[in-house]
């Protein structure tokens, strides 16, 4: 009876905030001012000043791609190797070996995938800094490659005529700066406000 109740209030959570998060989201895509714009634009331009991205040029389809790849592959090869090298690098007060090559590609592939499939023991395994630096920023990363895939997915249906679908590094920072981490701090304040560690 109480896991229906808790489905059920989980489901209508989910419908009731499908519609204003889908225009909020719109409208970060599109370029418009938010809410939160006033407290994130500067470091939205900082990303793109760090980065050298010129967020009003827009891509084709080959080229957002291709962006896509090499970034996701680039995500993929600096995992792998954060894992295989960590018994060299900072942040590994238990001085944890290096992972295993075929747990650390099976590790590497999970996550920059966004299925974050685990076979090994965590903190046995995994040094912090592999950890932070590596699971961690995937899981942010990993969903903004997803939500850039799809914008672009949609925006190639919809704009037949230009011929462009957008630019990569814009829609992947603005999914991480405006959608990914404030999400992602109003759930550790609910998860805080219950309890949890």
């Amino acid at each position: 009876m109480w896991q229906t109740l808790y489905v059920a209030i989980w489901l209508s959570v989910l419908i009731g905030l499908a519609v204003p998060l889908g225009r909020y989201m719109a409208r970060i895509f599109t370029g418009e001012r938010v809410f939160l714009t006033r407290v994130l634009r500067p470091l939205e331009r900082l990303v793109y000043r760090l980065c050298g991205v010129d967020e009003n040029r827009e891509m084709q389809a080959r080229e957002y791609g291709s962006s896509v790849v090499v970034f996701t592959l680039a995500g993929l090869v600096l995992l792998f190797l954060l894992q295989a090298l960590q018994r060299l690098l900072p942040l590994n007060p238990q001085g944890l070996a290096g992972v295993r090559w075929h747990t650390a590609i099976n590790a590497a592939v999970s996550f920059v995938t966004n299925t974050n499939w685990q076979s090994y023991g965590g903190e046995y395994t995994m040094s912090y800094l592999t950890q932070m630096f590596g699971l961690a920023v995937q899981n942010f990363v990993s969903a903004a490659v997803g939500i850039a895939a799809f914008l672009a997915m949609v925006r190639g249906f919809t704009r037949k005529e230009i011929g462009t679908i957008g630019n990569f590094w814009v829609d992947i920072t603005r999914s991480i700066v405006y959608v990914l981490l404030p999400l992602s701090f109003v759930f550790a304040l609910f998860l805080a406000s219950q309890g949890v560690v």
